[in-house]
């Protein structure tokens, strides 16, 4: 007998998690031998899993309630405690209770995001996140690691820049800053073809040079939600300004002073 949806337990997609958890802890395990690079591509080949994972329920109808859970706790690791462990071993070691500190409040606000949106998934709107999701927030951590090796390591401004980096990574998934969600791409589901094209184009641009080209398009990620954020309070704000009120006609009895 077929089973209600949103009572099984389905393979497909929780093997697609499955996988994600497997890339992710791959990631912790290289942090741990150093091996930045490796650890790095493992959250991004973690992210991509993850897309696809949410992609198949909804396209099969297989999604169900231990199938959001269990994707949770996978996000958790992959994206909470890898990248964690990687920025802190990578880059905030130096500054010894300092540099964990701010590596656990990542991990820490990375799991308030994922409670949180767990509660409000049927209430949020469905073209938007609430906050920044930590699939992106461990992307551009990830992103950061390949695009300072492209750079040849030949400074320290990694010791400067992700301390701060990781703050904001960890204020803006526990804010209520909207990101895109790319759930609802009208544009993908009517024109096959030109969605294909495109595609492949951007394909093409990323495998120019991915680590340059990774980190471009998840730093303009980060950015499209406060920026996002700013036009639509400037808009709603011009709305609420009254406009100029019609003048009254004058009453007869007013004028000269008289009642």
């Amino acid at each position: 007998m077929r089973k209600k949806k949103g009572k099984g337990i389905y393979i497909l997609p929780n093997l697609l998690t499955s996988i994600s958890l497997l890339s992710g802890f791959y990631s912790i395990i290289s942090t741990i031998d150093r091996k930045f690079i490796y650890a790095s591509i493992a959250i991004f080949i973690s992210g991509i899993f993850d897309m696809l994972d949410g992609r198949v329920a909804r396209m099969t109808g297989l999604s169900s309630r231990f199938g959001v859970e269990y994707d949770s706790l996978c996000d958790l690791v992959a994206f909470g405690v890898a990248p964690g462990l990687l920025v802190y071993i990578w880059a905030l070691k130096g500054y010894g209770r300092f540099g964990w500190l701010a590596a656990f409040l990542y991990v820490a606000c990375g799991a308030l995001r994922l409670a949180r949106f767990n509660i409000q998934v049927d209430n949020v709107q469905k073209k938007h996140f609430l906050g920044l999701p930590i699939p992106a927030a461990a992307i551009i951590i990830a992103g950061s690691v390949l695009f300072y090796s492209w750079l040849g390591y030949k400074s320290e401004l990694k010791t400067i820049v992700m301390p701060i980096l990781v703050y904001i990574l960890a204020f803006l998934m526990v804010s209520d800053v909207r990101y895109y969600s790319f759930k609802d791409m009208a544009f993908f589901k009517g024109k096959p073809f030109r969605s294909t094209l495109a595609v492949i184009l951007l394909l093409v641009i990323i495998f120019i040079e991915p680590k340059v080209t990774l980190f471009v398009l998840a730093t303009m990620y980060l950015l499209s939600g406060p920026v996002f954020t700013l036009i639509n309070s400037l808009i709603n704000r011009k709305k609420s300004i009254p406009g100029e009120y019609p003048r009254l006609k004058e009453d007869p009895s007013e004028r000269d002073g008289h009642l």
